[in-house]
């Protein structure tokens, strides 16, 4: 005989999140269908005799609460690694995007001639303001363009525009300004504090801004369940 049990799930923040619990919740055995809505927060599960801890359980597995419970907390879910390396490479790409084509117009007009540490130091004499925006402007365009990349991400995945922009803002601004600085900062080595893109600061600039948010991002997802891929 079929039953049905409605669960109050914790942490969905986009159609992404809803289609992984609603995976993970057809995938236990008994389980007919579940029908489930980031919106709302709930998840309405028809099972044959499947118990509730054990439907609870998948969820909180992939990192999302119920009933405002979540698994106990460890560094050891490989299945959580993994989706967030999914999540990081995807921001790694969109921060890249605004970050070297910044560096590269630098580059490419002589502009890191004229700017390096010894000249952005407040008690330099050759300090200007306009200096240190040289300096943030990498940075924000690199958020900007992996806003824009989300965004687009979630409205091919059937998001409506302004949801899916809600969401895309909404996402971890942290863990990007750690991929953001740490980027800058390896440039920043290789050319000598000056700035500009020196190409063989390419590779070491992604493996390092894809290592420095990686455990930030799988905290975030296997605690509190945020992800949107």
């Amino acid at each position: 005989m079929s039953e049905t049990v409605t669960l109050d799930v914790g942490g969905m923040t986009c159609d992404g999140c809803a289609g992984r619990v609603r995976d993970a919740l057809e995938g236990v055995a008994g389980v007919a269908s579940a029908e489930v809505s980031h919106e709302t927060g709930f998840a309405i599960v028809s099972h044959s005799g499947v118990s509730r801890d054990l439907m609870t359980g998948a969820v909180r597995t992939i990192g999302y609460t119920v009933d405002g419970q979540a698994e106990e907390y460890h560094w050891g879910d490989r299945s959580v690694w993994k989706q967030s390396a999914n999540n990081t490479k995807w921001c790694l790409l969109g921060c890249s995007i605004g970050e070297f084509g910044t560096l590269w117009y630098y580059q490419q007009n002589g502009i890191h001639h004229h700017a390096s540490w010894d000249i952005v130091t407040p008690w330099s004499d050759a300090f200007a303001p306009w200096i240190i925006f040289l300096f943030l402007l990498p940075l924000i365009n690199g958020l900007i363009t992996s806003v824009m990349l989300e965004t687009a991400i979630l409205v091919r995945a059937q998001m409506d525009f302004g949801n899916a922009l809600s969401t895309a803002l909404g996402m971890s601004f942290i863990g990007m300004l750690m991929m953001e600085i740490s980027m800058e900062a390896t440039d920043l080595l290789y050319t000598g504090g000056q700035l500009g893109l020196d190409i063989r600061a390419v590779i070491p600039m992604l493996i390092v801004g894809f290592l420095t948010p990686w455990p930030y991002n799988y905290w975030r997802l296997k605690k509190y369940g945020m992800a949107c891929h």
